[in-house]
């Protein structure tokens, strides 16, 4: 049953809604302004509206009509998958549940943040290979719906029920959009038909999602698919399925890509241009090879030798083709605007040949003329990252332990850790635990967010080291709250025991903050409680000993 408007005596469908919509014009202009329905002008006028409003808000609350039955939903796909161990699912339930307020004072208090280890769990759970238990389903696409920093892990935890439940409930329609396999047709007999038909027919959320899917088992498959329907599909929309070339690109792109560079949008011939680039061997890649070499030379009658620069003095249609943005943004010069997107996008295997045969750690310690250094190194490091050349990225790093914590090119946090992003897990580390060691923990929080979970031990160490030597120089534990933070959630769990001695309330130094050392204990044990409650959780989906405990 669904309730609908009662109709007025003698009354259409259509009639009852306008009938409340006059009698509430009437009341809101006043009677004397507009008559009532039914009534007329006079002193009578404003109880008949009353009367009026009256016997049609019974007309609305009592008015039923039966419905005709809908169609029951197809059911629920199966999930084959193994269900959780019991403690690890009741330990789900917990964190899903927790919805922590504001602590008084703006204290945390020593209670670890439950929310803030739902990330981590998932990634367990979905490393075991667990379903999702069904009761569970609802919560965890709500935790989804509200951080969307949740939304593959959980996409991926929930499974195909996810794309089911989204179907029937448009708060979850993220998952169409957002999750692998939500529009994809699985393989077997007839895909290819229900591939096309999908992509014809499909809704754009599932046609981004089936062409995200198709990229990572068939990328020719993929781009065969797009190219078939490019030139009908909006320029929004090209941009959109143009980004899932990033997964599994390779040379194979680069006609479809190249034919991109021609794209009546600006920002798909961009985006094309930078897929483009990162392809060392493209065509576009010695396009933009040539240009820059003749804005960047080797000035060999100066002692020691050092980098001249001559910036262009326009940005051409051939320029503006291959991804050149000809309009710098406010506050850039023209000049110095191009000549960073030539070099940002020439192959960095270029420069060893154009600057005497050099490495990439003798280039960077080049000096550079005419105070180009600046632009010249920024630009080394976008090519670095957007190539994925850890040499590159090593010299421009430079040693962690070296004065303003960088080299050369690494003129911000930012590029620092992008940089960092194109070394391997265990180098990363290494190179931030320097850092830390050397500089301390007021700039590294950046850093640390690039390092792999849970951090190598000689990372873990320094940041509780640099920790406890801000706890002991009375400094405000406040300050250190978002690496606290990241240590709650990437420390080894296997420390706890060595934070033991942290726990007890220091003795305040004269100079230190008020209230300080308390702050310190608090943060402390709270770390210590979050360390060991990642462990039992741990225990739990291994389905071990452990995972009967009860924390």
């Amino acid at each position: 049953m669904t309730r609908v408007d009662a109709l007025p005596p003698g009354g259409s469908a259509a009639a009852a809604p306008a009938v409340w919509e006059a009698l509430v014009t009437s009341a809101l202009l006043g009677t004397d302004r507009r008559t009532p329905p039914g009534s007329g002008h006079g002193p009578g006028a404003p109880e008949a509206l009353l009367d009026a409003a009256a016997a049609e808000t019974v007309r609305r609350r009592a008015g039923l009509r039966p419905a005709r039955a809908a169609r029951h939903p197809d059911p629920a796909p199966g999930d084959p998958r193994p269900a959780l161990p019991a403690a690890a699912a009741h330990r789900l339930t917990m964190l899903l549940a927790d919805r922590p307020g504001p602590a008084a004072g703006g204290r945390r208090g020593g209670a670890p943040d439950l929310m803030e280890l739902l990330p981590q769990w998932l990634a367990t759970a979905n490393a075991r290979g667990f379903a999702a238990p069904p009761e569970a389903l609802p919560a965890l696409l709500d935790a989804a719906r509200g951080r969307t920093d949740l939304r593959p892990a959980v996409l991926t935890f929930a499974g195909p029920r996810a794309v089911w439940l989204a179907r029937l409930n448009p708060d979850w329609r993220f998952a169409l959009r957002a999750m692998p396999g939500a529009g994809p047709v699985p393989p077997g007999s007839g895909a290819a038909e229900r591939v096309r038909r999908l992509w014809d027919e499909g809704l754009f959320a599932e046609r981004v999602a089936l062409l995200a899917a198709l990229r990572t088992r068939d990328p020719g498959g993929a781009r065969e698919l797009l190219a078939s329907t490019w030139a009908a599909e909006r320029a929004e929309d090209r941009l959109m399925f143009l980004d899932s070339l990033r997964t599994g690109l390779d040379a194979a792109d680069e006609p479809f890509l190249e034919a991109a560079l021609a794209d009546r949008s600006r920002n798909v011939r961009a985006t094309a241009a930078e897929l483009l680039s990162a392809l060392p061997g493209s065509a576009l890649a010695g396009r933009m090879a040539a240009r820059a070499v003749t804005c960047v030379s080797l000035d060999r009658s100066l002692v020691p030798p050092a980098v001249a620069v001559e910036a262009p003095h326009e940005c051409d249609a051939g320029m503006e083709r291959d991804g050149v943005v000809s309009r710098p943004p406010a506050g850039r010069g023209e000049r110095s605007w191009w000549f960073g997107q030539l070099v940002e996008a020439a192959p960095l295997r270029t420069w060893s040949a154009r600057l005497g045969g050099r490495g990439p750690e003798e280039i960077v310690t080049l000096p550079v003329s005419d105070g180009w250094g600046g632009e010249l190194h920024a630009a080394w490091c976008r090519a670095a990252v957007r190539q994925g050349d850890g040499a590159w990225a090593r010299a421009l790093l430079g040693a962690p332990t070296a004065p303003e914590a960088g080299g050369p090119g690494a003129v911000s946090l930012a590029e620092r850790a992008k940089l960092l992003g194109t070394l391997d897990a265990e180098e990363r580390a290494a190179w931030v635990a320097g850092f830390i060691a050397t500089h301390g923990l007021s700039e590294a929080f950046q850093l640390l967010g690039v390092c792999g979970v849970p951090w190598a031990v000689p990372l873990g160490r320094a940041v509780v080291d640099a920790l406890d030597i801000a706890r002991d120089a009375g400094s405000y534990p406040w300050s250190f709250s978002g690496v606290m933070g990241l240590a709650e959630r990437c420390l080894d769990p296997a420390e706890a025991g060595r934070l033991d001695a942290l726990l007890a309330t220091p003795d305040e130094s004269e100079n230190a903050s008020p209230g300080a050392g308390s702050y310190w204990a608090e943060a402390f044990q709270r770390l210590v409680t979050t360390l060991r409650l990642r462990a039992a959780m741990a225990g739990e989906l291994e389905g071990g000993p452990e995972g009967g405990r009860e924390e």
